[in-house]
C-alpha cells in the first residue's frame, strides 16, 4: 500500500526518488485494477506526467481539472487518498472519477468528454473577480481535444481573459484510436513543427510549447515549470506526448483492450450481437451504414468497420455531430445504425429530438450500456434514457429481453421507415424470441390471477421470473410479460387485460419511465399501477446488484407487493 504523499515530499525529491515513485505508482494502479476493475492503459500512461504536475503545482490551493477523468488515478495516489485507494469503484469506497466530495483535491467533477476548458475558464474567471491568487490546469487528452465544446471553449478564451494551463495529453487514442482532423494536425505537429498548425492555437490566444515526452521527467519537468512561468503572460496550451499503457508490456500493445478492466470473467455481451448482425444486414442491403463518435470496439463496431470501411463512420468524441451525420444520412437514402452509450446519448438529445424524429429519418439508435451499469458511478449510469426518449413524438422505443430479440429488433429497425431507439445492457443472455412486432408485447407466462408484471429489458424479465417462481411456491400466481416496445405501447393488449393490479418493473429511472406509461394509460380505470425502478438520485459506483437493492429494483420489495395485491390491499 502507498502512504499519503506531503506536499513537500515531492517537491524536494530528487529526480531518481521521483522515477521511484512513478514505479511505485505504476504497480499500484496494475494491482489494484486487477481485483477491482477499472481505466487501466490512461493511467499507466499519465504517471510521469502527474508527478510532474504535481511538483510544479501545489493542488491544494491551485486547481487541477482532468477532462473525461478516467486518467485520475495517480493523482488520488498521490493526493489524501493512498490508503484508501484499495476501495477503489467498491461501493462506499474512493470513485474512479474526480469528486469534490472525497478530497479538496479534486475541484471539479467529470467523467464526460470536452467539459475540461470550459470549467478551468469558469474557475479561472470566479478566482479573478474573487481577487485569488491560484493556478487552473486543464488535463485533455487528444481524444476530448477533437469534442466541439473545448472549441466553444477556446472561442471564449479571449473574451473572458482569464489564464489558464490546458495541458494536451496526445496518445493517439481516446477508447479506439483517435481519428479526425484535429489527430491529423496533431500527428502533423509531432512529425514536424508546422508553423501553420501553431499559429492555429494561437489565435485562440494560447502560447503554444510543445513537442514534450509525457513519460520522460528530464523532458517534461522544465517544460511544466516554463508553462507556469509563461502563466503570467497568458493561457498556456503545453503539448506532450504519452504511450498509453506505458509501463505494463501488455497494455501497452493492447491500449485498446485495456482501456477498461473488469474483474469479472464477462459474460456474452450485446456490442458482439451488434457487430455480427450489422455485417450480415450490410451483405444484404447497401444501404446500411453504421455510425459510431469514438467507440468502434466497444460497441463492437470493429468487424463492421474492416469489412465495410467506406460505410462506416467514427467521428470522434462528437455525440451531437455524430447525430445530425446519423440524421443526414438517412435523408441521403442510407440506414444508418448510431451505436452509442446511453450516458452519452444524452449528450445528443436535442440532435435526436430536431433533427433526427423531427424530420422522422429512419436512422436506428443502438443504446448500449443502458440501466445501472455500476462501478463508474454518476456519469455513467444509463438510467435516464427511457425517460428523456419517452415523451419525443414518433420515435420507437425497443427494449430487447435477450440477445436473440436483440438481433430480431435490429432486423426490424432495417426495414421500418422512421427513428427507432433499442436499449440493452452490456451483457446478457442468447436466449430465443419469437417473433417481433414494433408495439406489441410478449407474454411469457399466463395465470389467471388478479396481478400482472409488465417487465421492460432482460434484467428485469430474469427478476421478474425469480419473484414470480417465490410467489407461486408460496401459493400465488400471476401472469409475467415482456413489455418490450415503451413506445408505441401495446395498447390492444393493455385494454384486454382484466387484472386489478398491475406492476412494472424497468432498469431506469421511475419518473418518466414504463411505468408512468402504464399508469398513464390506466389513469382513471380503477386499476392499480404500482412501478419499480429506480428512485430519483444519481446513483454512485458500486455493483448493479447493490444498487438496486439500496435503490428499490430488488425482489424482496417486489414480492411484497405481490403479496400484499393477493391480499387485496
Amino acid at each position: 500500500m502507498m502512504k499519503n504523499f506531503l506536499n513537500g515530499e515531492l517537491k524536494n525529491a530528487s529526480l531518481s526518488q521521483l522515477n521511484a515513485v512513478c514505479e511505485q505508482l505504476r504497480r499500484e494502479i496494475l494491482q489494484t485494477v486487477s481485483v477491482c476493475g477499472g481505466h487501466l492503459a490512461s493511467n499507466l500512461g499519465v504517471v510521469e506526467l502527474t508527478v510532474a504536475l504535481h511538483r510544479v503545482f501545489d493542488f491544494s490551493v491551485d486547481k487541477l481539472i482532468f477532462d473525461v477523468g478516467h486518467q485520475c488515478y495517480p493523482h488520488k495516489l498521490l493526493t489524501d487518498r493512498a490508503e484508501r485507494f484499495g476501495t477503489l469503484r467498491q461501493k462506499g469506497g474512493i470513485s474512479g472519477f474526480p469528486k469534490r466530495g472525497e478530497s479538496i483535491y479534486d475541484c471539479y467533477e467529470t467523467g464526460h468528454a470536452g467539459t475540461a476548458v470550459s470549467a478551468a475558464l469558469g474557475l479561472a474567471k470566479a478566482r479573478d473577480l474573487s481577487r485569488q491568487i491560484f493556478h487552473v490546469v486543464a488535463l485533455v487528452g487528444d481524444g476530448a481535444f477533437q469534442n466541439g465544446l473545448v472549441y466553444e471553449a477556446l472561442n471564449s478564451l479571449r473574451t473572458l481573459d482569464a489564464r489558464i494551463l490546458i495541458v494536451l495529453n496526445d496518445n493517439g487514442m481516446s477508447i479506439s484510436p483517435t481519428t479526425g482532423g484535429m489527430h491529423d494536425i496533431l500527428d502533423e505537429l509531432k512529425g514536424s513543427r508546422s508553423a501553420s498548425d501553431v499559429a492555429l492555437f494561437e489565435r485562440f490566444g494560447l502560447q503554444y510549447m510543445g513537442i514534450y515526452n509525457g513519460n520522460d521527467l528530464n523532458d517534461l519537468l522544465p517544460a511544466v515549470n516554463e508553462a507556469k512561468r509563461r502563466l503570467k503572460q497568458g493561457s498556456v496550451l503545453l503539448h506532450v506526448v504519452t504511450k498509453k499503457g506505458q509501463g505494463y508490456a501488455f497494455s501497452e500493445c493492447a491500449p485498446d483492450l485495456t482501456h477498461g478492466i473488469s474483474p469479472q470473467t464477462p459474460k456474452a455481451e450485446y456490442a458482439t450481437a451488434l457487430g455480427e448482425e450489422l455485417c450480415a444486414l450490410a451483405r444484404e442491403n447497401d444501404k446500411v451504414v453504421a455510425v459510431t463518435a469514438a467507440m468502434t470496439d466497444a460497441l463492437g463496431l470493429r468487424p463492421f468497420f474492416r469489412e465495410f470501411p467506406q460505410r462506416a463512420f467514427d467521428v470522434g468524441i462528437c455525440e451531437e455531430h455524430a447525430a445530425v451525420l446519423s440524421a443526414a444520412l438517412a435523408a441521403g437514402g442510407m440506414k444508418p445504425y448510431f451505436a452509442i452509450y446511453s450516458t452519452f446519448l444524452q449528450r445528443a438529445f436535442d440532435e435526436v429530438i430536431h433533427d433526427i424524429c423531427g424530420q422522422r429519418l429512419s436512422v436506428t439508435l443502438c443504446v448500449d450500456r443502458a440501466g445501472a451499469t455500476g462501478a463508474d458511478g454518476e456519469t455513467h449510469q444509463g438510467i435516464f434514457d427511457l425517460s428523456y426518449l419517452s415523451f419525443i413524438p414518433g420515435l420507437v422505443v425497443a427494449i430487447p429481453k435477450n440477445i436473440a430479440e436483440f438481433r430480431a429488433m435490429l432486423r426490424v429497425a432495417a426495414r421500418y421507415n422512421g427513428p427507432i431507439a433499442i436499449r440493452y445492457p452490456r451483457e446478457g443472455e442468447e436466449g430465443v424470441c419469437t417473433a417481433v412486432e414494433i408495439g406489441k408485447f410478449e407474454v411469457l407466462h399466463c395465470n389467471t390471477s388478479n396481478i400482472i408484471i409488465l417487465a421492460a429489458g432482460e434484467r428485469c424479465i430474469r427478476l421478474a421470473q425469480r419473484v414470480r417462481l417465490t410467489a407461486a411456491d408460496e401459493g400465488i400466481g400471476l401472469t409475467l410479460v415482456n413489455a418490450r416496445f415503451l413506445k408505441p405501447l401495446d395498447e390492444e393488449f393493455l385494454r384486454s387485460r382484466s387484472e386489478q393490479y398491475v406492476i412494472t418493473l424497468e432498469d431506469n429511472a421511475v419518473k418518466g419511465g414504463l411505468g408512468d406509461a402504464i399508469a398513464g394509460f390506466y389513469r382513471n380505470s380503477g386499476k392499480c399501477v404500482y412501478s419499480f425502478g429506480y428512485r430519483e438520485a444519481f446513483l454512485p459506483h458500486a455493483t448493479v446488484t447493490e444498487l438496486a437493492d439500496e435503490y428499490g429494483l430488488n425482489a424482496a420489495n417486489i414480492l411484497n407487493c405481490v403479496k400484499s395485491c393477493h391480499a387485496g390491499r
